[in-house]
């Protein structure tokens, strides 16, 4: 069971390193729901973002001009903005503004921390367990610099778990304060902690490296890859081979002669990446989210088995059940809580980046990490061509169709379809005209070949569907059946199916027989069903009765 007491909806901050930044290019934030309140302009400036709350219903961001925004239902004030009213409209936080966030993680209350670029650390929101750093137990309804014990100390990555925080400096030092029921500051008692206190016992002489926390655990990497950790352990999060708490930092015997790079915590379980590129996992186990196949709590680290390839990036985040990974070749794996079914094992995903998952997947649809979104100043090869598609500065061929011309690469046309490699081969001309098809349709069908989308209206697709039978494009003739059948009702339905039957399009036959069937009575009182090919109306009243389709 994991552990009852304060509800946990956090993520566990990472330091945003230059290596991420390749994987999080062009990454879209729309995919979080919350995004759906900003305009398209607003979403165009997005450089950083943060989504949390209990139901994912907080963001902030920071734009291309390192101007920081919030927006949401601001639940203890954890937006910053000096009050607790909830806002659809962004919201600019002045505080923050030219400050270039580096790190920010956040906990249940929620309550927000987060590091500049200079080392900075400023925290809001929920304060009832002192987690704000500042000795009180007041809320914070604006974002205030905590300096107490961290005067002249740079941090670089910060941590939060449920109701407690925890930050790392550059010189490989642990801070830890707030709430303190199972040991999770470290302190060696239970007692809250109301500011931040350096973290030591074993990790006195340690240089750290990597910080996590759980719902109410916390954990450490240092520099030799050994692993420490503290607090909560009802469900086995700490990987000691029992389930008693741990007051102060242990190292994880288990793990000895692993060198272990990052850690990542789940709501009550752990996953650890090694420099070998494998995946240990432990503690809670009740969505599957260590991936052992099972739904068995384990108590000592177990390997993963992710891919054949080496996995270059684990995530978690403590609001969900959920893990993810990701590989060397750019497979990104998810398991665990997948909108609540249970997926005991690896499994393998459409996304490009482990924070797809979060987005898609988890329950509530948070950030397990600061987004990073690259500027949109580079173009992938695909990006590229749909550009270049018509345009005649670089084109070296023109086709002139209906007296206007479309304006195409001959090597491009050559790669994409076996049409034009055959009769490009040995064609030096720069024009060729075309009367087969008509202008819409010829262009549609170029475009697909630099974009591999229909960019024509369904109820225009027929002709393209012509084309793409003719062209022998069984892509191409896939696409536009989808297309078509989007436009289908009962005074088309006929003419809808004669094409298909035409073109041999057997989905697009079948679906549009389906409709006909289902809605016979109006479809029988068309123009196209009193105009039906002879043929084709014998083979449908056939048909139709095969199915039952004239039964009283």
């Amino acid at each position: 069971m994991e552990a009852e007491s304060p509800v946990s909806y956090g993520v566990t901050g990472k330091v945003i390193h230059a290596t991420f930044f390749s994987a999080l290019k062009m990454l879209d934030v729309g995919k979080w729901p919350i995004f759906a309140l900003c305009s398209q302009e607003e979403l165009k400036l997005i450089r950083q973002a943060c989504i949390f709350g209990s139901a994912g219903n907080e963001v902030l961001y920071a734009t291309e001009n390192d101007e920081v925004f919030v927006l949401g239902t601001n639940c203890s004030g954890c937006l910053g903005t000096g009050d607790i009213q909830s806002t659809i409209e962004p919201q600019r936080l002045d505080t923050l503004c030219g400050k270039k966030i580096a790190c920010l993680s956040y906990g249940s209350g929620p309550h927000v921390v987060i590091t500049t670029a200079e080392g900075e650390v400023y925290t809001w929101g929920h304060n009832a367990y002192s987690q704000l750093g500042n000795g009180t137990t007041n809320h914070g309804l604006v974002p205030c610099q905590v300096s107490t014990n961290l005067v002249n100390k740079k941090v670089i990555e910060v941590a939060c778990g449920s109701h407690h925080s925890m930050v790392l400096t550059s010189d490989g030092e642990v801070y830890a304060w707030g709430y303190n029921n199972s040991g999770q500051v470290g302190s060696g008692s239970t007692a809250n902690q109301p500011i931040p206190r350096r973290v030591t016992s074993c990790l006195q002489n340690k240089i750290a490296v990597n910080i996590a926390c759980g719902q109410m655990c916390s954990m450490a990497v240092v520099e030799n890859g050994e692993v420490y950790v503290w607090g909560y352990n009802g469900n086995g999060q700490l990987g000691l081979g029992s389930s008693g708490n741990q007051p102060t930092p242990c190292r994880i015997a288990a793990l000895q002669g692993i060198r272990v790079q990052r850690v990542a915590c789940g709501y009550a379980h752990t996953l650890v990446l090694t420099d070998e590129g494998q995946l240990y996992a432990w503690g809670a186990n009740s969505y599957g989210q260590l991936g052992t196949g099972n739904k068995s709590n384990q108590s000592y680290p177990a390997p993963v088995t992710v891919d054949k390839d080496r996995v270059i990036e684990i995530a978690a985040c403590h609001s969900v059940h959920t893990s993810a990974a990701k590989t060397q070749g750019g497979h990104v794996y998810m398991w665990g809580q997948c909108r609540g079914q249970s997926v005991i094992l690896p499994h393998l995903t459409h996304f490009a980046c482990t924070d797809d998952v979060f987005a898609c997947f988890a329950t509530p649809a948070v950030t397990w990490r600061l987004l990073s979104v690259e500027p949109d100043d580079h173009l992938t090869v695909a990006q590229s061509l749909k550009k270049e598609f018509d345009n005649p500065d670089t084109a070296d061929l023109k086709f002139l169709v209906d007296g206007k011309y479309i304006h195409v690469h001959k090597v491009l046309l050559k790669i994409r379809c076996e049409h034009f490699r055959s009769i490009l081969n040995n064609n030096d001309d720069d024009v060729i005209e075309m009367s087969e098809f008509s202008y819409q349709v010829y262009r549609a069908f170029l475009e697909y070949l630099y974009t591999d989308c229909i960019s024509l209206p369904p109820e225009d697709a027929i002709g393209l569907l012509d084309l793409a039978t003719f062209y022998r494009e069984n892509r191409l003739k896939k696409l536009c059946q989808q297309t078509i059948k989007q436009s289908i009702c009962e005074e088309n339905a006929i003419a809808l199916l004669s094409a298909a039957v035409k073109y041999e399009a057997e989905d697009l036959e079948e679906f549009c027989f389906r409709f006909c069937i289902n809605h016979l009575t109006v479809v029988t009182q068309t123009t196209g069903f009193a105009e039906m090919d002879h043929d084709l109306l014998k083979n449908f009243i056939s048909k139709a009765s095969k199915v039952g389709a004239f039964k009283n």
